[in-house]
């Protein structure tokens, strides 16, 4: 479904991603990992379009979307939720999800004219709210919900633009462990699906192991290690370079 062929960016001198080149197929869930300033976000920023590449290329199903604008691969089917949440912070919970509930229908520009006709589109976003269990809070405006509450609207948004491939940044980060299950159940639910990609930078290692199909690992911008999550973490190459030297995996995985 999804294919970067010697991906890579440059900044000035430096070489953040180097030539990855790395397919993933549908019905299953990746986790990127890699120690700090390894390259996983920017990987994701050039997958997405919020960075255009130096070299290399992204193919969706056979497409080349290397000279798309992020918003152009978005319509195409890449969805992505970012470490940071990416919200409409003076509108209510319902009016963020309804707004990409519409943005999918293609509604946006007769969105202030016509909303009262179409009901079924407000229904359809309260649907996705009530799965991200935050009816509690659909008329709040944005800014006013604690940051785990934060973290699943933009996950409702993420689902009500129905991608084939959603690219999760680091979901949990700030969530407290209440907070966490109701995002890992949201991810299990899309993976159970079968129908959809999914890709996850993770450095909590038990989400990782519980989650992925398959774990990619990035050091210095190059792919190193590709593999089931088992064999993965037991390599050499893993354990040398990422569990360290007197670190454990959670202090040698850290997000970029």
């Amino acid at each position: 479904m999804l294919e970067t062929r010697n991906l890579s960016i440059k900044f000035g001198g430096h070489t953040a991603v180097d030539a990855v080149s790395c397919t993933f197929e549908p019905g299953t869930l990746t986790a990127i990992v890699g120690p700090n300033g390894a390259g996983k976000t920017t990987y994701f920023n050039l997958i997405s379009g919020q960075l255009r590449a130096t070299a290399g290329q992204v193919l969706l199903n056979g497409q080349d979307l290397s000279a798309l604008s992020a918003p152009l691969r978005t319509r195409q089917g890449l969805g992505r939720a970012f470490q940071l949440t990416q919200l409409f912070a003076n509108l209510s919970v319902l009016e963020n999800v309804r707004l990409a509930v519409q943005a999918r229908a293609g509604k946006g520009l007769r969105m202030l004219s016509v909303w009262l006709q179409h009901r079924e589109l407000t229904d359809e976003a309260m649907n996705i709210v009530e799965r991200v269990h935050l009816q509690a809070r659909a008329h709040s405006p944005a800014a006013s919900l604690p940051h785990g509450d934060q973290r699943k609207l933009e996950v409702a948004m993420l689902m009500a633009l129905q991608p084939r491939v959603y690219m999760f940044d680091e979901p949990t980060a700030g969530m407290s462990v209440d907070e966490v299950p109701v995002i890992l159940d949201l991810i299990r639910e899309l993976k159970a699906s079968r129908q959809h990609l999914i890709l996850l930078v993770e450095h909590k290692m038990d989400i990782v192991r519980e989650l992925a199909d398959r774990i990619i690992v990035l050091h210095m911008g190059q792919l190193v290690a590709d593999g089931e999550p088992a064999a993965v973490i037991a390599s050499p190459v893993v354990q040398q370079a990422y569990l360290g030297l007197g670190l454990d995996e959670e202090e040698a995985l850290q997000p970029c």
